[in-house]
């Protein structure tokens, strides 16, 4: 079967070309960075220079496909211009819809996440039914929102196309934007990390990177047209998620709780300074915010309909590490 991946270099789309390359599928692989595509050394994946915002090479790669995965988007915190966000994750993700149609594609799948349903109520989990909520905290999570009601119109014209919302994915592979959480692992066990939001008791969703690659091909083969599906892991705080690496590293740090509002201090002073460097922040006002909320989550409809079963996270963690330290 050949299979087209948008984002084949990022983190989710890169671990899932190996996956499908590794079962006999031939992959295209879009690309944009030399360097970044070797990470996707195997024979059966084909490269195609292009761009998500230049169509025709979309419709170049995808010639022949009959899969197509959308995971290419703009992951950042923050960027000058903000409808560049847009640009890629709405109007990018739209043209390789159109050039999956053109391909005569059998289904699409879509990789979303889990933060366009919102932050949980106290000691409650959100799932695809929960109500959204009226304004998020990052620009990202409201593109993917406008993306979803894209998604669900193409749905209803008869477009085969399926969603999938991750939550705060972790493990093996390239250590960048979207992969945060193991990017924190490393810190960590490189002893710069000793930080923990707040009084630590905010809970997050963190999922390995493994049961994600699988919920997207068991939604490929499963997954009803126009459905949504929450592909999460565990829920756990913040004080269990850096007690749990301290066990699993055998590395423990007196570990120092930054107020809410230090952190938005800090936070601002390090926006401001972008908007004058033009780099990105490594935090904002707004991601502080975000973090100091609950974000429990439901997988339960992918466990019942695509048969998703996740590990642990001190499963998924221990398999993290042991990676990075073979690095």
């Amino acid at each position: 079967m050949k299979i087209f991946i948008s984002g084949a270099t990022g983190f989710i789309g890169s671990r899932l070309a190996l996956k499908l390359a590794g079962e006999g599928h031939e992959i295209h692989a879009l690309y944009r960075s030399e360097h970044k595509k070797r990470v996707l050394d195997h024979p059966n994946v084909r490269f195609f220079k292009g761009d998500i915002l230049d169509y025709q090479s979309l419709k170049e790669a995808m010639a022949g496909c009959s899969g197509v995965y959308h995971t290419a988007a703009f992951a950042g915190v923050w960027m000058q211009d903000s409808m560049q966000i847009y640009r890629h994750n709405v109007e990018g993700a739209m043209n390789v819809f159109n050039a999956a149609i053109w391909a005569g594609a059998e289904r699409i799948v879509c990789t979303s996440t889990a933060g366009v349903i919102g932050h949980s109520p106290e000691g409650e989990s959100v799932n695809e039914t929960s109500p959204l909520p009226e304004k998020y905290f990052l620009d990202y999570e409201n593109s993917k929102r406008i993306l979803e009601e894209s998604v669900k119109t193409l749905a209803s014209a008869g477009v085969n196309i399926v969603m999938v919302s991750p939550t705060r994915v972790y493990g093996p592979g390239p250590l960048n934007e979207s992969n945060s959480v193991t990017r924190i692992f490393t810190r960590y066990m490189k002893g710069n990390w000793k930080i923990i939001p707040g009084d630590g008791t905010s809970t997050g969703n963190y999922v390995f990177i493994d049961d994600v690659i699988t919920g997207h091909i068991k939604a490929m083969e499963h997954g009803k047209p126009g459905e949504k599906y929450i592909l999460g892991g565990t829920d756990i705080d913040y004080n269990e998620f850096f007690e749990i690496l301290a066990e699993l590293t055998g590395l423990r740090y007196r570990m120092i709780h930054i107020p809410l509002a230090v952190s938005k201090a800090v936070a601002g002073i390090l926006t401001a300074m972008a908007r004058v460097t033009g780099k990105a922040p490594l935090i904002t006002p707004a991601l502080v915010e975000k973090y100091n909320h609950n974000w429990k989550v439901s997988s339960n409809k992918a466990m019942r309909e695509l048969n998703y079963n996740p590990v642990d996270f001190r499963t998924g963690a221990k398999i993290t590490i042991d990676w990075l330290r073979g690095q």
